[in-house]
């Protein structure tokens, strides 16, 4: 994740993954334009992602491995792979919007160029949380490319949460990024 950031953060800012695209769009940070064709271009990419590593690994194991496409594991129910995906994905959004604030203070101007950083670690200790209950979406895109190469049942079944989770969960780290932290104080007469 973080070799990927700093891979892509001159070309598109580091946008691999629809939900921050969409969180920054509902935080004013990009316009509806770029932040549709980065979604477009996301998913592309994922699903040529998706056919590379399914002609390196093999019809048999990648078979065996489901492909990669996320599913809500057994043992949970589908509002658990819900909330899973919301509160993981929300956790890296503001994760996001938190590391490339361009409004922090002097003193941590270095912080943007290190924003992969604890973008990554977040990324990271979402996965240790949500594997277990639906394999980690947070990124819709990723979700969407495995599911259409794979193309079997257990690829489309609940695939609906690795769009609405990472949505929902981005919408309320916009929200309380531009709410809460980031609001204008109310002036006093």
């Amino acid at each position: 994740m973080i070799v990927r950031v700093y891979c892509t953060a001159g070309i598109s800012g580091g946008h691999i993954n629809p939900a921050v695209t969409f969180g920054l769009f509902l935080g004013r940070k990009l316009s509806l334009t770029r932040a549709i064709y980065y979604m477009v271009m996301q998913c592309l990419g994922a699903i040529c992602g998706a056919g590379v590593v399914k002609g390196f690994m093999g019809k048999t194991r990648y078979g065996a491995l489901g492909g990669g496409a996320n599913s809500v594991n057994h043992g949970y129910t589908k509002g658990d792979g819900l909330g899973a995906e919301i509160v993981g994905t929300f956790v890296l959004v503001y994760t996001v919007f938190s590391a490339t604030d361009a409004k922090r203070s002097a003193r941590d101007s270095h912080v943007p160029i290190l924003a992969p950083l604890p973008i990554g670690f977040a990324v990271f200790l979402v996965h240790l949380a949500t594997i277990p209950i639906t394999g980690t979406g947070i990124n819709p895109a990723r979700s969407l490319g495995a599911a259409i190469i794979f193309n079997k049942d257990k690829g489309w079944d609940d695939h609906w949460i690795f769009w609405v989770g990472p949505f929902i969960g981005a919408a309320l780290a916009a929200l309380y990024h531009v709410v809460v932290i980031r609001a204008i104080p109310f002036k006093s007469k």
